[in-house]
């Protein structure tokens, strides 16, 4: 039986309160719909989904530096580590995989100092204000990165 490729989908601070916080800006769906959902999207499109969430940077930073080898790509939603957290980002270059950037909610609609992210800088794409569905559509990109970069 064919190995499937693996993605790794981290959540950073505060995700594991999705459906207690913010309502109005976040949805009312729980950290285990999204891991659910990401899961079932990855199975459609022939990939193994592994979903972890931290409130810890240094966990964070670590599970991307193991990532190299063992992985073909990274969707992360790093919530506040977004916008203040060199060590993800140097962490995402070392481990030189495509990534893509996932917000649930608009950032750019949202307060100035969520305008910016460390991440953007060296990720494939970003996904902001589609909800759970952001997750979905930066799974997709992955899948069609690696399909594109097979055919070569």
């Amino acid at each position: 039986m064919k190995k499937l490729p693996k993605i790794l989908v981290l959540n950073g601070p505060n995700l594991n309160m999705l459906g207690e916080r913010e309502a109005d800006i976040y949805g009312q769906f729980k950290l285990r719909d999204v891991e659910n959902f990401c899961k079932k999207t990855g199975k459609v499109l022939g990939l193994q989904v592994d979903c972890r969430q931290s409130n810890h940077e240094g966990e964070l930073v670590t599970w991307i530096q193991k990532s190299r080898g063992t992985y073909s790509g990274i969707v992360i939603n790093a919530g506040a580590y977004t916008h203040t957290s060199v060590a993800i980002l140097d962490a995402l270059k070392i481990a030189g995989l495509p990534v893509v950037e996932v917000h649930i909610s608009n950032v750019y609609a949202r307060e100035r100092f969520r305008h910016v992210s460390f991440i953007s800088t060296i990720a494939i794409g970003v996904m902001a204000g589609f909800g759970l569905d952001g997750y979905a559509y930066a799974i997709q990109a992955l899948a069609d990165r690696m399909k594109q970069f097979n055919r070569k």
